[in-house]
């Protein structure tokens, strides 16, 4: 599962004038660094921007059999790595400024990586499946987007193309060659190397579960009208739901679709509406085949207590959810002043761990976090100093649990 930077909540806004907080102590989880990534705008180096400007910043990680893929969209390059960060391979934009200093740069015999053009604009997200080709989005010029008659712009594809950047071809809607998808969140390759692909919509996500041939098996449209509906007779106000998103199974035919709900809060003395409270976040598995939800987890939300003028409020927040393992290990992410919360949770089991990563989040200007299928968390750290790559064992940490 791959994630980009996830805005700090308010809780921490309030929080800062709080004159003391008590929040349940949870055991952190050893980060293991695995190298640096100088920044500059070379082939070995990442570049920086503005960070603070309008706009998405194109960086991302993914990681598969202890190889590393580092996406620079602003360099419009691919790093291909290995744990002591040497790099491998390097897959450019024919068009770029990275194309324009490799061309201009006397490359010496000895040179131990490999640089390979190809024909994208910019990489978007990407995946890995066990043979190493690789997926990677991009956007179509133009001429080739297509406004659709729901108002989505259908804009981009999913390039696919060897380690040695041959047998590259262009997936859309309909397979090689196909129309383009609309904005993608997200790209995920299953444990049996089927391509998922999922897009933005007006009010949720659109599916595509690409087989191995290259051509569609599923198209699913999650949206707010066909998810299910919060039923709790207590409640009398009108209740709200948010789509967070959708991650399919490594293993089965499944997406799961998770969803917040929310409901009207109304002040007591006015009979005014004045906001909105959460209720809870529900976990559905979407089976693709018979097009029917099977029972909901509930995941439990991130509380933090804080003591405001002797009073003792709890605020509780949803957790965002990161992505599902091979072994059914669904995880929950939620930035906090010190670090990351995760939640880990094994519904057929009824298991839960919960774990602090501890990150300087003063000196963090971005990250990138990807969860492989065996469940080791890959981040990519963006500080004021350097980029650099670290991983998190949590496939230990379960086994070693589950083994005592």
């Amino acid at each position: 599962m791959k994630k980009t930077a996830i805005i700090l909540t308010s809780i921490l806004l309030f929080s800062a004038f709080t004159s003391c907080s008590k929040k349940e102590t949870i055991e952190s989880l050893k980060e293991v660094k695995q190298f640096d990534i100088p920044y500059g705008n070379f082939e070995e180096q990442i570049s920086v921007g503005d960070l603070n400007s309008v706009g998405t910043v194109r960086k991302g990680i993914a990681m598969r059999d202890g190889f590393f893929y580092v996406i620079d969209g602003e360099s419009e390059k691919i790093m291909e790595l290995i744990s002591y960060g040497d790099l491998l391979s390097l897959y450019y934009y024919e068009d770029s400024q990275t194309a324009d200093l490799i061309n201009k740069s006397e490359r010496v015999p000895e040179c131990s990586h490999k640089t390979i053009g190809l024909q994208f604009d910019y990489p978007g997200q990407i995946a890995v499946d066990s043979n190493k080709t690789i997926y990677a989005t991009g956007t179509f010029i133009k001429k080739q987007q297509e406004l659709g008659p729901d108002g989505l712009l259908y804009c981009q594809g999913v390039l696919k193309f060897d380690r040695d950047g041959t047998n590259m071809d262009y997936i859309g809607q309909q397979g090689p060659g196909g129309k383009p998808f609309p904005l993608i969140k997200d790209i995920y390759i299953t444990q049996s190397d089927e391509l998922v692909v999922v897009s933005n919509s007006n009010d949720g996500f659109i599916v595509y579960w690409i087989g191995r041939n290259g051509f569609p098996k599923y198209t699913v449209n999650i949206n707010s009208g066909n998810i299910p509906k919060f039923k709790n007779p207590d409640i009398k106000n009108e209740i709200y739901s948010t789509i967070s998103n959708v991650i399919p199974s490594q293993t089965d035919y499944k997406l799961y679709v998770y969803v917040d709900y929310y409901t009207t809060f109304v002040d007591d003395d006015s009979m005014v509406q004045s906001g909105v409270n959460y209720l809870q976040s529900l976990l559905y598995p979407l089976d693709c085949n018979k097009e029917t939800y099977e029972d909901s987890v509930s995941i439990p939300p991130y509380e933090e207590s804080v003591v405001v003028d002797y009073s003792k409020l709890t605020y509780r927040i949803p957790y965002d959810f990161m992505g599902v393992t091979a072994n059914g290990w669904k995880y929950f992410i939620i930035k906090n002043q010190d670090g990351f919360n995760i939640e880990m949770i094994q519904d057929e089991s009824q298991k839960i761990l919960r774990r602090h990563l501890d990150v300087n989040q003063q000196n963090n200007l971005y990250y990138d976090m990807y969860l492989s299928p065996e469940g080791i968390i890959t981040a990519l750290y963006l500080d004021k100093d350097t980029a650099r790559v670290v991983w998190y064992r949590t496939d230990s940490l379960i086994d070693a649990i589950l083994n005592n």
